[in-house]
């Protein structure tokens, strides 16, 4: 990193002992694993319903998988999809498509069948890993009938659980296991873990091959694959480990809820964890209860989560049930972390929650408090080492704002992706002169600690005045009647915009709309009031817990 002129305003703030100037030599992803399981060769790397693989172990069957997806044609830049929930096979396979030169590419297991056609033919990939539960083969197969996809590999559920777990599924739950004949094109993933492990080194340049094509909806909604390099992967890796100094090499164990198809996921509980010899706790599903058991009975320290999910835990009735002491660190992304939730949690867990801030254009972690400095509640904290955060005019000139005014954040690391996979405009759009362009209005304070305000595109604009849906939100979560909340703008032919705000009760709780404008009424100008109100049994959501407000403004 070329050493800079002066001081950035957030360098005064970092706790004690942490530089921001740090120097990253990025590697193959890979090295993470083979490292780790060269420091750490018997401890537990992964944890899967009762059954725990070593790190040795583990890095010996990515070198088998590895082997065996390159006899079956994988060279370097081939595009090959992981198509499942957490479950050791994920990781396994990713590491094996890294090693063997690939380039992995993560779908969503709950995409509707014509998404998926639509990210295969995108991103051109040729092969797909799965498992042989009956929804994710059917719609392997189909993607086979039509698409380019060339071969599926598919990897035995079974064979995934310790006796008499894998039994009780075979003799049980039939109507789960899919049916597959084996052969040239469906190949079991399990006759890779016999080969001996013979890897032909493919030759990586960690700053321009790519390592992860990371389909996200960007800035303007429409999918599109971020090209995240190896030194991308990597160097935002270890942002995280030299940030998160407070966790002990070799020692914690990571709770892994949110699914590892998630960039947030992939990078700051999975990579992570392998890089810093962490145990990886795995859920192939969320269920509250279940995870609540996990922490209760296996002691992670570690929980990575969104906002919706601490809420979740909060509001669960028999949370006295269960003992979350073992947690040392929280961490909430995806979505701005309302006070409300944080300060309960923190109050019922006895666990320190920050806030981060990322996206899948930075692989994904830009900004966060820090586990052993000033916790700043309602901002996303600083930029990570390496990182440099603007706060820049959203329209026109672009100029640098003064520090409190609100701004778009554009950010400049060695996390930021390469561009966009065949899409040259949208490149262009929010690639500037080495910023990203992150279509999100915030503001720095003094200190260096940044706010998120809103999206540009959630922008609210009443009768001329701009409205900012989170500060509706926030004072909604404030109500004790009141669970979730979203705001969005609705298309109006007085105002340019009005407000409609959704809103998921307590369970026993009753609320009238006027009851919602009476308590916002001396708290909010009024142009900022919401002009209609509509009560929700559930809030939509995406797959790791964001509010969906797109789903929303389609109800209107």
């Amino acid at each position: 990193m070329a050493r800079k002129k002066k001081a950035y305003t957030w360098e005064k703030s970092y706790p004690k002992g942490s530089q921001w100037e740090v120097e990253i030599k990025p590697r193959p992803i890979y090295h993470f694993l083979d490292n780790s399981a060269e420091i750490y060769p018997n401890n537990d790397c992964l944890e899967f319903e009762g059954l725990k693989l070593t790190y040795s172990q583990v890095a010996m069957f990515v070198n088998r998988v590895a082997q065996g997806l390159q006899e079956s044609g994988v060279v370097k830049g081939t595009r090959v999809g992981i198509f499942m929930p957490n479950c050791p096979y994920f990781v396994i396979s990713y590491y094996a498509i890294l090693k063997a030169g690939g380039i992995v590419v993560n779908y969503n297991p709950l995409y509707a069948i014509n998404e998926l056609v639509r990210q295969v033919k995108d991103s051109g990939t040729s092969i797909l890993i799965t498992l042989d539960n009956t929804m994710l083969y059917e719609k392997a197969s189909n993607l086979l009938r039509s698409t380019s996809l060339e071969k599926v590999i598919i990897g035995c559920i079974a064979d995934m659980l310790p006796f008499p777990k894998n039994k009780l599924l075979q003799w049980f739950r039939r109507d789960q296991i899919a049916s597959v004949h084996y052969g040239k094109i469906n190949i079991a993933l399990e006759s890779f873990l016999d080969l001996p492990g013979e890897v032909n080194y493919v030759p990586i340049k960690p700053e321009t091959d790519i390592a992860v094509l990371q389909y996200t909806g960007g800035t303007t909604g429409t999918p599109k694959g971020a090209m995240l390099t190896h030194a991308n992967v990597y160097s935002n890796a270890m942002q995280c480990s030299i940030w998160f100094s407070g966790l002990e090499a070799g020692k914690e164990r990571m709770m892994a809820v949110l699914p590892f198809f998630h960039v947030f996921a992939m990078t700051a509980i999975m990579n992570l964890s392998i890089l810093s010899g962490f145990e990886i706790i795995l859920m192939p599903k969320f269920s509250l209860k279940n995870l609540l058991r996990d922490i209760d009975k296996k002691k992670p320290t570690i929980l990575l989560g969104v906002p919706t999910l601490f809420s979740a835990i909060n509001n669960f009735p028999k949370l006295k049930n269960y003992d979350l002491s073992s947690l040392k660190a929280s961490i909430s992304g995806g979505a701005s972390l309302p006070l409300e939730i944080k300060t309960k949690f923190e109050e019922l867990s006895n666990c320190i929650v920050i806030e981060g801030y990322g996206l899948s254009e930075s692989s994904p972690v830009v900004c966060s408090n820090p586990l052993n400095g000033e916790n700043r509640a309602g901002s996303i904290g600083l930029p990570i080492p390496g990182t440099i955060v603007e706060i820049r005019e959203p329209e026109g000139s672009k100029k640098l704002v003064k520090n409190g005014n609100i701004g778009e954040l554009c950010v400049t690391g060695p996390q930021v992706m390469l561009g966009y996979w065949n899409n040259e405009k949208e490149t262009k759009n929010v690639l500037k002169a080495g910023r990203l362009h992150t279509g999100d209005l915030g503001y720095m304070d003094e200190d260096g600690y940044i706010y998120i305000v809103d999206r540009i595109k959630d922008l609210i604009i009443v009768s001329g005045f701009n409205v900012y849906p989170r500060e509706i939100e926030e004072l909604l979560y404030k109500h004790v009647h009141i669970e979730e909340a979203a705001v969005i703008g609705l298309p109006d032919k007085h105002k340019g915009e009005r407000i409609k705000a959704f809103i998921k009760l307590k369970a026993g709780k009753k609320m009238e709309a006027k009851e919602v404008r009476e308590y916002l009424e001396g708290r909010l100008a009024k142009y900022k009031l919401p002009d209609e109100v509509e009560f929700i049994e559930s809030v939509p959501k995406t797959i790791i817990g964001k509010v969906a407000k797109r789903e929303l403004k389609e109800k209107k």
